[in-house]
Parts: structure tokens; C-alpha cells; sequence
């Protein structure tokens, strides 16, 4: 864990290069006074399981509760994209999840 997000207890993300594809991890391990509204939840649920079915992501992906990993995901730009829209959305900001 990075010594900012421990020190300000915020939730970690971030995306690792597994050889040619990457993994995004997110967590609120790092943040145990923040809570996941259940809509957010909901949100993530939602947007993992839709990467699932059109194979940008592995089937063995996980959506939550508390921590999230997309595995194999084709580049480092598009790793960073999803750990924001996943970090902005359990935040509360659910639009980056829906572009």
C-alpha cells in the first residue's frame, strides 16, 4: 500500500502490468470509515459484469464488496481509465462508469 493512501485513508487503486495485458486492483481495505452506498455497488456490479460479457476483462474478475480486480485488461491506458471511473465511482461519481 502506498504511504499517502494509508496516511489519509483513502481508497488504494491501482493497475499492474501482468506481461503484455494489466490488472486493476481497487480497494476500501485502505479506508475503513469510508462506506459503498449500495448504488455504487450496484454501479460497479453492473459495469464489471458488462466488461465480462464483451471480454474486455477475465471472467474471474471481482466486483466488490470491498475490493475490486479486473484482470487482463489490453493496455495501461485503459487499465488507468477503469481504476479511475472504479475509484470515482465508489466515491459517488457514477458518470465515469457510463462513458
Amino acid at each position: 500500500m502506498q504511504g499517502g493512501q494509508r496516511a489519509a485513508r483513502r481508497v488504494h487503486r491501482r493497475g499492474e502490468p501482468g506481461g503484455p495485458l494489466w490488472t486493476v486492483k481497487t480497494d476500501a481495505l485502505t479506508a475503513p470509515q469510508h462506506t459503498i452506498t449500495t448504488t455504487a455497488q450496484d454501479a460497479v456490479r453492473e459495469a464489471v459484469t458488462l466488461l465480462i460479457r464483451t471480454r474486455e476483462i477475465r471472467p474471474d474478475s471481482s466486483a466488490g464488496p470491498v475490493d475490486f480486480v479486473l484482470h487482463d485488461v489490453d493496455s495501461e491506458e485503459r487499465a488507468r481509465e477503469l481504476a479511475a471511473a472504479l475509484h470515482a465511482a465508489l466515491y459517488g461519481d457514477l458518470e465515469p462508469l457510463t462513458t
